[in-house]
């Protein structure tokens, strides 16, 4: 007697689960999002309002937005390449390193890209403040921090953020540069030492060209995480003073969750963050995937 062999599942039921939640927490929320942004939405009477593309007209002549974007961008702009071009240097000096070194650097620097975001930014609000320990100890040389602290300086309270993120985020991405590093070829190197190339020709013209892939990943990723900045503002400062660390996700909570009659605007600011970054992600994919053909 023969065995009858149970027919497979259909793939649509296998998939059935991730459709269901994609649907539900990713689908759904797009489009009612999409057609929010099209109201005038109060959450407090739970009205809504059709006002059209006005909220888009709003946000884009508003002075507040633009402060956000500005902001936003130079975080971006001055966050990014720095974090790669430690976590490149910080990833050739472990790899320098014997094993259980090698082990102990990476540990120590991956840890704060793991350690909870509210307790750093806290821990960093206390160092910034006026009789924190940054200006005692710029006072111990003969120098002097700003009179009210970093975070309540127009002039000092972004870059202050801006370098915290810089501290937490390198571990992470030269965790990923050393994965990169592991991929190329050993024999390279020692062809190229042969040769008499010296390290920094090994680096130019071999490391770095072929890491360029990973490297691609880790400007979008970060682009995209840099862009979205928000717990360390909410936490540190409320996009102070004077918005001058308003970012755009933290002017987009302001106005979903605080004036109650603006979801809709926030909606659109939503939809203009993400038509933003699926543009610069675009173009930074395009130009870097250029250089490496």
């Amino acid at each position: 007697m023969t065995k009858r062999r149970a027919l497979p599942a259909p793939t649509l039921v296998l998939l059935l689960p991730w459709l269901v939640t994609a649907a539900v927490f990713w689908l759904y929320p797009l489009v009612y999002a999409a057609v929010l942004s099209f109201t005038k939405h109060s959450t407090l009477a739970s009205t809504y309002e059709w006002v059209g593309v006005a909220n888009y007209t709003n946000l884009l002549s508003s002075d507040r937005f633009w402060l956000a974007l500005s902001n936003t961008t130079i975080f971006t702009v001055g966050t990014v390449p720095v974090t790669t071009a430690l976590a490149i240097a910080l990833a050739l000096g472990v790899r320098g390193q014997s094993p259980r070194v090698a082990s102990l650097l990476r540990s120590s620097y991956f840890l704060p890209s793991i350690t909870s975001l509210v307790v750093i930014a806290l821990i960093f609000t206390n160092l910034y403040a006026r009789d924190g320990v940054i200006n005692a100890l710029l006072s111990m040389v003969g120098m002097a921090g700003p009179e009210r602290g970093w975070l309540l300086d127009t002039s000092t309270a972004l870059p202050a953020i801006m370098a915290m993120d810089i501290w937490i985020s390198t571990g992470y991405y030269m965790v990923l540069v050393l994965a990169g590093m592991e991929n190329i070829p050993k024999d390279l190197y020692e062809t190229a030492r042969l040769a008499g190339a010296t390290a920094w020709q090994q680096f130019a013209r071999i490391t770095l060209p072929l890491l360029r892939p990973t490297l691609v990943f880790i400007l979008v990723l970060n682009s995209i995480k840099s862009f979205q900045v928000f717990v360390e503002i909410y936490v540190m400062t409320k996009g102070g003073p004077l918005g001058a660390t308003t970012t755009l996700v933290y002017e987009l909570y302001h106005q979903a969750f605080e004036q109650s009659d603006m979801m809709g605007q926030a909606s659109a600011l939503a939809y203009i963050i993400f038509v933003i970054l699926l543009v610069f992600s675009g173009i930074q994919m395009h130009v870097l995937r250029n250089k490496t053909s």
